[in-house]
């Protein structure tokens, strides 16, 4: 026959929309032409499939070529249409048997001998072609990451011979197996090699447990660091759907997946340098940003105050809504970035406000300037502000007590409460909308006089009035509480260190 058509995928943000490959050979002066909204890279593959054809030995039709890639409206980016062309023009040339391409849907790039090469984005492909029913074949290199779909509707090639001898039903393709070793909790860091600062370590137990933002403040040097990097090995595990959303932006993202790395929530720890784009993502093709990468992880911003404040404030918008839209003139693409912020900073440019041991240098005026970055929109949302102080040389000489808590065991307290909270409004205490409080956040009458008589004396904007409501719904139920009480309140408060130092500036 002289039409073939044969079944790819684009990419599209994490979304892998089909793409029907088109081959119609016809008379006329031998030509190649590609149409379809082609880009560079794929108007490139003409030259790259014509010497893959020719060096597995098969004849390349001296003939007019027409290649569709339909939708005609869809871009289409990257090497990953070389196979599926190169069996078009075969099937399409009668080389091959064609009476099977509608089983299968085919992705990967061609060297010059007809090898295949690893291509970005699989995941998305593997879980759309799961849905289509249809049998995946990718390069090699891509099998563990086609793998980590559960199906055997995955199929693996080093050639683009061995492709054909599928096809003419001369063998069977090695299917794509799952990685042997999937990392879940296994971390080189623990909570434990923190020494003292007890108070932070509660208060990253309460930001793990309901999802609750979180920044650190005090002096150089007292561990702010240390503790936010150890975020991630209290969080409770990943759940599938979680890890496929995560492994799909990594699927699509220039950094490439690691399969071993499937159920780790990942943290991303950007220098305070980086751009808006960087920190959101962006690009002519739209790619994710710090906070994709770190969704459904953590996304821990050091020397918060060293950022720049219109970058710090594109923050605002994913917190609220848990995704990214990035619009550009010819596409727009959505990200989910649905993170847990950490951020630590110091209090002044010389670092030792508000300490007891070293006396600061710097004027109100300087202080106000410096945490002047962190706008008051962003600071609302960022609902535990806690300070990390110096330690005694007592604390330091001593160190920890051989029975201090492990991340494990903070992990156990962390998971009891998020199934307290997803058995009771499917969601975490920090992901509550106003209606979702006034039904599951109740407080009893001495917590809502406390909260009433809070509401005048500190003055709370709405959003902080309920965020104070949410972390205390948190701490209820890390006690196992079914109404907020007094106590827990008055701990939530106390979690309010930097609006505290702001309001003491003269």
């Amino acid at each position: 026959m002289s039409l073939a058509i044969v079944y790819s995928r684009a990419g599209i943000g994490i979304e892998a929309p089909l793409v029907t490959v088109e081959v119609h050979l016809s008379n006329g002066l031998p030509s190649l032409s590609i149409v379809g909204l082609p880009e560079t890279a794929v108007k490139e593959s003409k030259d790259r499939v014509r010497s893959a054809i020719i060096n597995s030995n098969f004849d390349f039709p001296a003939r007019r070529i027409t290649i569709n890639l339909a939708p005609a409206d869809l871009p289409k980016e990257g090497g990953r249409f070389d196979l599926p062309i190169a069996l078009g023009i075969l099937a399409a040339s009668g080389q091959i048997n064609g009476d099977f391409l509608n089983r299968y849907e085919f992705v990967g790039e061609l060297a010059l001998t007809g090898e295949l090469r690893s291509i970005k984005g699989v995941l998305p492909i593997a879980l759309a072609c799961q849905q289509a029913q249809r049998t995946l074949v990718v390069p090699a290199n891509n099998a563990k990451e086609a793998g980590l779909i559960p199906t055997a509707l995955s199929k693996q090639a080093n050639h683009l011979l061995q492709v054909c001898e599928l096809l003419n039903q001369q063998t069977e393709l090695a299917s794509c197996p799952p990685p042997s070793h999937v990392n879940g909790h296994s971390y080189s860091l623990d909570i434990s090699d923190v020494i003292a600062q007890e108070a932070a370590k509660r208060a990253l137990l309460i930001s793990a447990s309901g999802h609750h933002h979180l920044i650190f403040i005090g002096p150089p040097g007292t561990g702010k660091s240390m503790l936010a990097q150890r975020m991630p090995t209290i969080l409770s595990p990943m759940q599938e759907s979680e890890a496929k959303e995560s492994a799909a932006i990594y699927s699509v993202s220039h950094f490439g997946f690691d399969a071993s790395s499937f159920f780790k929530r990942k943290i991303r720890n950007p220098h305070h340098s980086c751009s808006a784009p960087a920190l959101i993502g962006g690009g002519s093709h739209p790619k994710p940003g710090e906070i994709s990468l770190a969704h459904e992880g953590v996304l821990f911003l050091d020397e918060f105050t060293e950022f720049n404040r219109h970058v710090l404030d594109n923050l605002r918008e994913p917190l609220e809504s848990g995704k990214v839209t990035i619009s550009r003139a010819a596409s727009q693409m959505e990200y989910p970035s649905k993170f847990l912020l950490l951020a630590a900073t110091n209090l002044c440019q010389c670092g030792h406000y508000g300490s007891s041991v070293k006396s600061c240098r710097c004027t109100p005026d300087q202080i106000r300037r410096y945490l002047g970055k962190i706008s008051g929109p962003l600071l609302d949302r960022i609902d535990l502000q806690v300070e990390v102080p110096l330690l005694s040389e007592e604390q330091l000489t001593k160190g920890n007590p051989a029975n201090t808590a492990t991340s494990q065991d903070y992990r156990q307290q962390v998971v009891q409460c998020t199934q307290i909270q997803l058995q009771r409004q499917q969601k975490l205490n920090g992901q509550l909308g106003t209606k979702e409080l006034e039904q599951f956040a109740l407080l009893s009458d001495k917590a809502q006089t406390l909260m009433t008589q809070s509401l005048q004396q500190l003055q709370l904007s709405a959003r902080s009035y309920h965020r104070i409501i949410k972390v205390a719904r948190t701490i209820a139920d890390l006690a196992q509480s079914k109404t907020i009480e007094p106590e827990h309140i008055s701990e939530t408060l106390g979690y309010r260190k930097l609006e505290r130092y702001l309001a003491q500036l003269p």
